[in-house]
């Protein structure tokens, strides 16, 4: 046990595949201000692909593949709550950007303002100022 009474840096990276990497590449760094930090592949295909979230953390994603790699994400099954200050200005962004539009920000019962948007290739993201419970 530690003393700490703030809550952790993120630490988990998750990850995504999609139908096409490159156009969901642009769309989240355009819609949510994600920041393209590496992106591995040729023509269509991303083999890999970093996009750090600017408050802390990331995610990382790929192409699709056809392959048996017993890392087999099927795309728009993903989904992810981050943490922002701005919740409703980030909302306007991704709305502005095209997104499919879930819930529309609001005050939840434990503190937190959010709300819930689909990527185009249907992911769910929420995003909200709650930021865990202090350890």
């Amino acid at each position: 046990m530690t003393d700490q009474k703030t809550a952790p840096p993120p630490q988990v990276w998750p990850t995504l595949r999609a139908t096409d990497a490159r156009a969901l590449i642009r769309f989240l760094v355009d819609a949510f201000g994600f920041e393209e930090t590496a992106v591995h592949g040729s023509g269509d295909r991303v083999d890999h692909a970093e996009l750090a979230w600017p408050p802390g953390g990331g995610i990382m994603l790929g192409s699709v593949r056809d392959d048996d790699n017993p890392w087999r994400l099927d795309p728009g099954t993903f989904g992810a709550y981050v943490v922002t200050d701005e919740p409703d200005k980030l909302f306007e962004r991704a709305r502005a950007a095209g997104a499919t539009i879930v819930r529309e920000p609001a005050d939840t019962d434990y503190g937190s303002r959010d709300f819930a948007v689909r990527d185009p290739e249907g992911n769910l993201w929420s995003f909200g100022t709650y930021r865990g419970e202090p350890r």
